[in-house]
């Protein structure tokens, strides 16, 4: 069952049921006035009756020789009193003497009298009024009964009664015509509910449309248009929006990375297959005996190539270990003395440069000490190689930052390449002029960030080089 079908069921339902209860209440609301109104009237007719009864001029037939009560009489030998002709004629009245014999009828005849129970007339006689329903003229008729009291002593029982028919075809009717409405009413609702669920309901199934074509053309590009209001539905569609602009995010990323594998694993088949082919043909160079003299040539050359793939599978192994998020240590670091110390060993790489080193004093930040030496050994390294010159070591504290600069004054990077220094085998020069692998920047980048660290490159071409190094500061 669908949600929308359920939904209108829903709808359905509760006004079903408001329409019940709101019949119901209707329905005895309608009863109990019509039942009220009627015992009203009653009451006021046989009041008016016992006024009658009790005046000078009624008239009581004497009971026979035998002393059984006479025979009824009509109401215009019973009175003179004109209130028996103004007596409503849809009233059915009779006067009983206190045993409950009939007294006096409109027509006077013994087949007039109304049906009295023996517990009717013990309360009647104990002065107390009775009501009760029975069958008169094939008609379920009410009938009100009350005594006539004089001196304490019970001497009438007046009856006024009145046919229920006409209130039981009123209430039929209004039974017959709420259910003709609310089954009106219920269809009507049924099909606007249908509507308006639909409605409500398409923002969903435009997202049910929307994955599903994603599902099957994989263009995390599309997205769902919902122009109402910023209600549970909107909240939804923004929502998936929401969720496919990640989605995209996270696929493009993934996208990117297996491109970014496909070119590592390319570039390191490319700096394995150099060395590996020098290798190959020197071996085939020796199987010839070729003069001494050419053999050491050989070897050292061997040798050398042997030493620059040590020095490229060193480096993998320290950019996997990067990549694989290798604990660093969390400690307080004296960023001064591993500067100066750093700067102390790159001397000894190249005697003949200057490298300076303008350091504050008390810069500490929380990292591995270890780490950051070889970030800044890559630094150093990197302006040893590419520039002739001095080369510049700064660190300072900037803000709630601290700030390590290794600045170089050679031919620097053109604009268009400085975004690529830190892509894994990037080198902006060519190959055969630029020595090492292009995977030294990808690692220092790698170290820095797993330090809460950021590192970016400044250059202009004709001036130099500056890397620099931001670390969190420890206060």
């Amino acid at each position: 069952m669908s949600i929308r079908l359920r939904f209108t069921l829903l709808y359905t339902i509760i006004l079903t049921l408001t329409l019940t209860i709101f019949g119901v209440a209707l329905y005895t609301i309608q009863a109990q006035d019509t039942l009220r109104s009627l015992k009203q009237d009653l009451t006021q007719g046989a009041n008016r009756l016992a006024e009658v009864a009790l005046r000078p001029d009624s008239h009581r037939p004497p009971p026979d020789a035998q002393g059984s009560p006479p025979p009824p009489i009509p109401f215009d030998q019973f009175s003179n009193d004109q209130a028996f002709q103004r007596f409503p004629e849809r009233d059915i009245s009779r006067i009983l003497d206190a045993n409950g014999n009939l007294v006096s009828s409109p027509f006077g005849r013994a087949e007039d009298a109304l049906p009295l129970s023996a517990q009717g007339l013990k309360a009647l006689q104990n002065k107390q009024d009775w009501w009760e329903t029975n069958v008169v003229s094939e008609e379920n008729t009410l009938i009100y009964s009350r005594p006539v009291i004089v001196n304490d002593k019970v001497v009438y029982i007046v009856q006024d009664a009145r046919p229920l028919t006409e209130r039981d075809r009123t209430l039929q009717s209004l039974v017959t015509t709420l259910l003709i409405v609310s089954s009106l009413i219920t269809l009507i609702a049924f099909g606007i509910g249908w509507v308006l669920s639909g409605i409500t309901l398409s923002p969903i199934h435009r997202i049910t449309q929307t994955a599903q074509t994603i599902g099957d053309e994989r263009d995390f590009t599309s997205r769902v248009t919902y122009t109402g209001p910023p209600d549970e539905v909107g909240q939804l569609a923004s929502t998936f929006n929401a969720m496919l602009s990640r989605l995209q995010d996270a696929f493009e990323k993934v996208g990117h990375s297996l491109q970014m594998q496909r070119d590592f694993v390319a570039d390191v088949s490319h700096e394995l297959r150099t060395p590996l082919t020098t290798l190959r043909g020197n071996l085939g160079l020796l199987r010839r005996n070729p003069p001494a003299e050419e053999q050491a040539d050989i070897l050292n050359d061997m040798e050398a190539e042997s030493d620059r793939l040590i020095r490229l599978v060193n480096d993998l192994l320290t950019l996997a270990r990067a990549d694989a998020g290798r604990a660093l240590a969390k400690e307080s670091v004296d960023v001064s003395s591993t500067v100066e110390e750093t700067c102390r060993q790159a001397r000894q790489l190249d005697p003949q440069r200057q490298i300076q080193a303008e350091l504050a004093p008390n810069l500490k930040i929380q990292g591995d000490k270890d780490a950051l030496k070889q970030i800044l050994l890559i630094g150093l390294d990197n302006a040893l190689k590419h520039s002739t010159g001095n080369i510049n070591v700064m660190a300072k504290q900037k803000g709630r930052l601290i700030e390590i600069s290794v600045q170089d004054f050679g031919e620097g990077i053109p604009a268009d390449k400085l975004d690529h220094v830190f892509d894994r085998f990037y080198r902006g020069d060519d190959i055969s002029t630029s020595p090492g692998f292009g995977l030294g920047l990808p690692i220092a980048k790698s170290l820095v960030e797993r330090q809460a660290g950021r590192i970016r490159m400044e250059s202009e071409p004709g001036k130099g080089s500056m890397l620099v190094i931001n670390f969190p500061f420890m206060g």
